[in-house]
């Protein structure tokens, strides 16, 4: 576990406090109405994290929630040697890791859950073999990091809180115009519960001014575990691999920028992407990640 990885469970906490104060109330209710011990539900849904690392889950995570699919045999005889040779580079054990591929025209690839490698259909087809090792290497490296059982936790941990969110916005549209009022004011008094916890707590974590920079905080953990990941791969000696990926993926966006706004004949230049923007995304910029690799080429 590298500190991006550090920073992002730290980052999830008041998420997580959010969700478990949801958690309690569930527990609460069920204990009321159905006598059910109020320290079960709570306790099954802290230790469901460990699905992650269960095969079987994250085959299902794989499958459903990914889009995934096992390789097809020309597909497993072109990836699993690759493969082998990085992790033989890592000096780790391949087999513990599951290949998957993404049926996609897209250059990308993924690393979830605490075993799952999966990259698209077009990366395995049209990359050279230097490259998807380079490639692969990268999402070894998330793994190498932890970055990818914590993204999974901080997401599963934080369901609870956005699905009774989701729960209220729906019942407030469905039910009649006169108890409308009355499930706002429900809404309301949970948001100041739900709220005065999560503000407490960042008070006491952080310091509640950071309230307002969240956002902008997690996307730069994100961007720096995807440094962390290229300087990973740079080490392995897949650098120059890297970079060519890189070059292409950029170049490739910009084309299709310049067609996207080529389209009416009205807007023919490309419009740069605000700084706002480039502070929430969870990945840098091309050149930026080309400058880091300039030491290891």
């Amino acid at each position: 576990m590298d500190v991006t990885t550090l920073g992002k469970l730290v980052l999830a906490l008041p998420t997580f406090l959010m969700s478990t104060s949801m958690v309690l109330l569930v527990s609460a209710v069920l204990d009321g109405s159905l006598g059910l011990p109020f320290w079960i539900p709570t306790a099954l849904w802290l230790a469901s994290g460990a699905l992650a690392f269960h095969r079987p889950t994250e085959d299902l995570l794989a499958r459903y929630l990914l889009g995934l699919r096992r390789p097809m045999p020309p597909e497993a005889a072109r990836l699993e040697p690759v493969w082998r040779e990085v992790t033989a580079v890592a000096g780790v054990d391949g087999a513990v890791y599951q290949l998957w591929v993404e049926e996609s025209d897209d250059l990308n690839a993924y690393a979830a859950a605490g075993h799952i490698v999966g990259v698209t259909r077009f990366a395995l087809e049209q990359l050279p073999s230097g490259q998807l090792a380079a490639v692969l290497a990268h999402e070894l490296g998330h793994h190498a990091g932890g970055h990818a059982w914590s993204s999974l936790l901080s997401h599963w941990y934080g369901l609870p809180g956005r699905a009774a969110w989701r729960a209220l916005r729906v019942v407030a549209r469905s039910v009649v115009t006169p108890a409308r009022c009355a499930v706002y004011l429900s809404i309301g008094v949970l948001l100041l519960a739900v709220g005065g916890l999560g503000s407490t707590a960042a008070a006491i974590l952080y310091g509640l001014p950071l309230l307002l920079v969240f956002p902008y905080l997690s996307a730069a953990v994100g961007r720096r575990a995807e440094l962390r990941a290229d300087r990973h791969a740079a080490q392995l000696g897949f650098a120059p691999n890297l970079a060519e990926v890189f070059q292409t993926m950029h170049a490739n966006r910009a084309r299709t920028r310049r067609r996207t706004f080529a389209v009416g004949g009205e807007r023919t230049q490309r419009e740069p992407e605000s700084a706002h923007a480039r502070l929430l995304s969870a990945h840098p910029d091309f050149p930026t990640r080309l400058h880091h690799l300039r030491g290891y080429l």
